[in-house]
């Protein structure tokens, strides 16, 4: 089987499963799999490959053709310009939840304590700490365990030095901080089952679950929240596409100032931020 041919074959299978980016995930996982770059496929393209090359791809597609996802499979996924490691304990970090990061970026001041809830990966937390300009204190909470040591690991590999934390939310937490972040469960129970299958039937359903309207954790978030910020302090959180007037109001509602709600590169309401004046 050549390269070539390979990759043709990929393309037909995963194109027959249903998964929707057939032709740039067959050849990734080739990529994945002989570690060649475009120009080197395209320089060697006719030759053969080595049998147990075609053998791994052959079982790395028959799973993406099972629509485990992409990034479960290699086992890494790139954010805010980063590499991090993931696995089914965490949430595949998605472009969406970098405007997260980039809107919190443009506040963010020497000498801030910064709390990360929900961590996951630690994807926010370590790209806040990789791409600040200035010099930051960063803890990262989640209540799995499992998570909290994809995240220590993404630190290290990244060469950022955060708190970690297991917590249900703020339960474990003390201090106070300069600002808080939260890409909570947002997604109501009864939508679960209509999201894609690499996303309801591999994800972690405890990242995805936002109870029966999809704001239980924005509602304890920023009720118990306030406790934990200082004068002036910060509050971000990333929300579904029409979640944003619901999840502003609650922070109006607890006494947060200059709620506003941004949208993504595609236009949907992506980040809800406030501060908090004076502590309430």
């Amino acid at each position: 089987m050549t390269f070539e041919n390979a990759l043709s074959h990929g393309k037909e299978l995963l194109k027959s499963a249903g998964v929707v980016d057939y032709e740039l995930d067959a050849w990734y996982l080739l990529e994945y799999v002989c570690k060649m770059d475009r120009s080197s496929y395209y320089l060697h393209s006719p030759e053969e490959m080595k049998e147990e090359e075609f053998q791994e791809y052959e079982s790395l597609l028959k799973k993406r053709g099972e629509r485990v996802p992409l990034q479960y499979i290699t086992g890494v996924q790139g954010f805010m310009g980063l590499e991090f490691k993931v696995n089914s304990h965490v949430l595949i970090p998605r472009q969406d939840t970098e405007t997260l990061v980039e809107e919190a970026l443009k506040v963010l001041e020497p000498g801030m304590e910064v709390l990360d809830m929900c961590t996951g990966s630690g994807c926010v937390m370590v790209s806040l700490l990789k791409h600040s300009k200035h010099d930051i204190s960063g803890t990262a909470s989640d209540v799995s365990k499992q998570a909290l040591l994809i995240a220590k690991e993404n630190a290290k590999n990244n060469q950022v030095e955060m708190e970690l934390v297991r917590s249900d939310l703020f339960q474990n937490i003390s201090g106070t901080f300069d600002m808080i972040l939260a890409n909570p469960p947002y997604i109501p129970t009864n939508k679960i089952e209509t999201l894609m299958p690499e996303v309801k039937n591999f994800e972690p359903v405890e990242a995805l679950d936002g109870a029966e309207d999809g704001l239980a954790f924005y509602r304890r978030i920023v009720k118990e929240g306030k406790d934990f910020l200082k004068s002036n302090g910060y509050l971000y959180f990333e929300i579904g596409y029409d979640q944003g007037g619901r999840v502003a109001f609650l922070m109006e509602e607890h006494g947060f100032r200059n709620v506003k709600v941004i949208k993504d590169l595609t236009g949907n309401d992506r980040v809800v931020c406030g501060n908090l004046p004076s502590v309430i």
